[in-house]
């Protein structure tokens, strides 16, 4: 007999019917908004995000005070995750590492004790092996969360609660910077100086629409823990903080040590922020072996606590700040730390705030603790007074009140009765001590209700008075600069403020051994340099190998400290450094590895880079324009595009116009051209003023010639009375009456002369 089919259960009042794109918006966005919220960006207020926060009231919670003694991080990370940030140990041990590493916080808020990592990048041990408490910082950080200062909300379990942000009596935020990448957006702050901080802040509450400007005289720039040289120009730092975006540039510092006999070594003894001191020497020793330091000769780390790593030059002849200006260029003693001051603001909203408004965001939490601990503080003073009122009744009728409490058996609501009190009064009475019923204890009453009654209206003045809420902020940041400012040994600046380096920088060609070379191009893209100018060679006579089915293209006679610019079919230029090319009598290497060159283009020229020298660049559409070398020298290996192509065109012609240089090259010297000769598909020939050529920097060019079918073959420039050079075969045959074919930019041409060769390409050959 079959089995009857399962009975499902009615789904319809659980299940919504939803549809994918929506349910995937709603739970990313949600995602999202925890990502950006709970984990990445940090308050504007107190400078912390939400794991930190928790950290350090943890710690709070288990005493672990400046004065006091360490305890395990073990301990410090199970109360964390157990009762505030429901996530992995490693994540919440790795947050308490970094606020404990001097070289990572430029106010540490935990002190440690055991290894908790090096600048060279080790990490720390586990968390069974270290210990850590608070440091004086994070405890001005929680100052006043006894005073209902801030809000606490439950924790994720109901069990306990913790505080929404700190009370904040130092600006953290931008004292120990902060990043972070959420979805969608991130942060990037660098640290800065407390004490700079602090003469900010004191300026904008005298001034509350300081310009950014006048800002950044106090706050000169970041400070980072690991020192160094900001290398900035101020133009650049005001901007980057009006704005909340931006970037400074760190380089390293570092002193000459004389050796004697006109010898010395470089010392290092600060390394810019966030760069392990290992790789930066691994990458420059590395950098030695490819000989692209040619200046150096060895690099040793000699670091113990403070950083030491010793620069030898390779002859003594070399400047010290043109060997260190080739480190800055090529290594990571030169770095860039980016401005992206994207933060939550007291309503909880992400956005990028200028500095004056980061800095204001800190005046106004600081003003709303005030208020709330001055009136927490109002509170306790009320209740305090109150009570001592009513030990003041009961001993003006001490008698009587003993003879109630001996004789009553409900006490309370007859003295309540009788004296008038309050049942905050009568509780305080009948819970007074014997000893309490000294003489001398009346007078100690009523100097402290004298005290607090003066205290009371100092408050309510305080209350009522925004100026006097502001001298107070202020006297609370005078107190945090004189414990965190520049006086303190913390507090001092760490890094130099320099000024931007000069647009000039010492080429590595400087420091190259120049010497002649050759360079070969094969057909099918393979690069190679010959020592020496190899005039058969040059002329595609020599007996050189190439691999099976590959052949002479072209090659140029340069130097070892010149730059070879390569045109390519897909209208870019590429530049590869001469004493970069692969030497000997090999076959070379793919010019494929040395640039990013598209499969489907070829090398179209190659000639020696000449910052004056133009060329004529022509399309397979007859289009083309006159372009100067420097216009489109390449800074990278992604080249730089000229010529604008059109879909299935391809860029068919770099020529050189001779005597545009200024170069001894014999291939490049000459009379000044006047005239265009351009030859298309279709064997027509036209020829016309150079002066009707534009020139420019990227484009697709005027039409050059026209053609019903197929396009532009080659194209020259020359000199009209010397007569037009083309090649047939072996020989170089020359016309000069060329009046038939002599017209106007634009024009289709006419069949070439006699005799006119029937090669592909018959000026480039």
């Amino acid at each position: 007999m079959a089995k009857s089919p399962p009975v499902r259960p009615k789904t319809a009042e659980t299940v919504r019917n939803t549809s994918l794109d929506d349910a995937l918006s709603e739970r990313y966005l949600a995602y999202a908004l925890s990502t950006i919220v709970s984990r990445s960006l940090p308050d504007v207020r107190d400078g912390l995000k939400p794991v930190h926060r928790r950290l350090l009231y943890a710690m709070r919670q288990l005493k672990l005070d400046p004065s006091g003694g360490f305890k395990k991080c073990a301990r410090v990370v199970g109360d964390v995750i157990g009762k505030y940030h429901p996530h992995g140990d490693s994540a919440a041990y790795d947050a308490l590492v970094r606020l404990a590493q001097g070289f990572a916080v430029r106010f540490p808020l935990v002190e440690g004790q055991g290894n908790f990592g090096n600048i060279d990048g080790d990490n720390a041990a586990a968390m069974r092996y270290t210990e850590a408490k608070l440091t004086p910082f994070a405890q001005a950080l929680m100052d006043g969360l006894d005073d209902d200062a801030v809000d606490f909300r439950p924790t994720y379990d109901g069990e306990e609660s913790e505080p929404i942000v700190m009370p904040a009596a130092v600006p953290n935020l931008l004292a120990n910077g902060s990043s972070g990448i959420a979805v969608g957006m991130a942060t990037n702050i660098p640290p800065h100086n407390a004490g700079e901080l602090c003469d900010a802040l004191l300026h904008l509450i005298k001034t509350p629409k300081a310009q950014i400007s006048t800002l950044v005289d106090m706050v000169q720039g970041p400070d980072f823990p690991t020192g160094g040289t900001l290398s900035e120009n101020r133009e650049s730092i005001v901007e980057a903080y009006k704005t909340g975006r931006g970037s400074f540039r760190v380089r390293a510092k570092w002193a000459v040590e004389e050796l004697g006999r006109g010898q010395y070594q470089v010392i290092v003894t600060e390394i810019p922020y966030q760069v392990q001191k290992s790789r930066l020497i691994e990458r420059i020793a590395a950098l030695m072996e490819e000989k692209k330091l040619p200046v150096l000769a060895d690099i040793r780390d000699e670091s113990a606590e403070d950083v030491r790593i010793v620069l030898e030059p390779k002859s003594r002849s070399v400047e010290a700040e043109q060997l260190m200006e080739q480190l800055f260029r090529q290594t990571d003693l030169e770095s860039r730390f980016g401005l992206n001051m994207n933060v939550l603001d007291a309503n909880g909203i992400p956005r990028v705030m200028d500095l004056r408004e980061v800095l204001q965001a800190y005046l106004d939490h600081r003003q709303v603790v005030l208020l709330r601990r001055s009136k927490h503080r109002l509170a306790a003073i009320n209740h305090r007074l109150e009570m001592l009122d009513g030990y003041l009744i009961a001993y003006l009728n001490l008698d009587e009140v003993i003879r109630i409490i001996r004789q009553e058996d409900e006490p309370k609501p007859i003295l309540i009765k009788k004296f008038k009190l309050t049942d905050v009064q009568a509780e305080a009475i009948l819970n007074m001590r014997l000893r309490s019923l000294r003489k001398l204890e009346e007078f100690e009453i009523k100097s402290e209700h004298k005290k607090l009654s003066a205290e009371k209206k100092e408050i309510s003045a305080l209350l009522k008075d925004e100026k006097r809420q502001w001298q107070a902020i202020a006297a609370q940041v005078k107190d945090a600069k004189e414990k965190f400012g520049q006086k303190t040994e913390l507090g001092k600046r760490r890094t130099e403020i320099g000024e931007a380096p000069t647009a000039v920088v010492v080429p590595i060609e400087a420091f190259i051994e120049k010497e002649p070379l050759t360079v070969i191009l094969s057909a099918k893209g393979w690069i190679r340099a010959m020592k020496g100018h190899r005039d058969d060679v040059a002329a595609g006579k020599a007996d050189l190998k190439f691999k099976d089915g590959d052949k002479f293209r072209s090659a140029v006679k340069a130097q070892s400290t010149d730059k070879i610019l390569l045109f390519a079919s897909d209208g870019r230029f590429y530049t590869l450094s001469a004493d970069k090319l692969p030497q000997g009598r090999g076959f070379g290497e793919p010019i494929r590895l040395l640039m990013d060159l598209p499969n489907d283009a070829e090398i179209i020229s190659m000639m020696v880079y000449a910052r004056d020298q133009k060329f004529l660049l022509v399309s397979s559409a007859g289009r083309g324009f006159v372009v100067t070398a420097e216009q489109v020298f390449a800074q990278t290996k992604n080249g730089k595009q000229a010529l604008n192509l059109a879909k299935g065109e391809r860029g068919r012609v770099c020529a050189p116009l001779p005597g545009t240089s200024g170069m001894a090259d014999d291939l490049l010297s000459g009379k000044p051209s006047d005239s265009v000769a351009i030859i298309g598909e279709n064997r027509k020939l036209l020829i016309f003023s150079l002066k009707d050529v534009p020139e420019m920097g990227r484009g697709r060019g005027v039409i050059l010639q026209r053609y019903k079918g197929g396009g532009c073959a080659d194209a020259k420039v020359f000199t009209l009375k010397e007569g037009l050079v083309w090649k047939s075969g072996d020989r170089e045959r020359t016309e000069t009456d060329l009046k038939a074919w002599v017209g106007t930019r634009a024009q289709a041409g006419r069949m070439p002369p006699k005799g006119f060769s029937r090669e592909e390409r018959p000026f480039s050959g």
